[in-house]
């Protein structure tokens, strides 16, 4: 019995060592896909960028509206291409990458462009990314969108 007792400890704490290394071997993965979408996105390859998204992605995103909205990568890949007409030298400077659990992972980013007109921003931004399967299945966005 003591024999028995022994081995399911055992059994139990291998378990759980390796769920914990397949939990961290995910969140390496998703914030090595986070990185290289930025490093996308400040490229403006809009459709490498877009292929990190599931076929149909929810974005939650106060330029698209209220609520959660489903994009397709054609839709996302068009509305990156029209900011980008607006600001040409759009850039986003991750300033940290927070993982949360296996499918999660927060990011903090400032935004910054300059128009034809030489009007610039500065936008400091938060996006909750989910990923699973290897890609991005939601895309909820929090800035200031206040007007001054």
């Amino acid at each position: 019995m003591k024999h028995l007792l022994i081995f399911l400890v055992a059994a139990f704490v291998l378990s759980s060592c390796n769920n914990q290394n397949q939990q961290t071997m995910h969140t390496n993965d998703n914030q090595e896909l986070v990185r290289q979408y930025f490093e996308h996105f400040n490229n403006h390859d809009w459709a490498t960028m877009s292929s990190m998204y599931s076929e149909n992605a929810d974005f939650k995103d106060p330029s698209l509206g209220q609520g959660i909205v489903k994009q397709s990568r054609e839709l996302i890949v068009k509305k990156y291409e029209e900011l980008s007409q607006i600001f040409p030298d759009i850039r986003d400077e991750v300033v940290n990458i927070y993982p949360s659990g296996d499918k999660h992972v927060v990011v903090e980013f400032i935004s910054t462009g300059t128009a034809p007109d030489s009007s610039s921003f500065e936008l400091p931004i938060c996006t909750i990314f989910t990923i699973e399967n290897g890609l991005i299945t939601k895309d909820f966005t929090y800035y200031d969108n206040f007007e001054e």
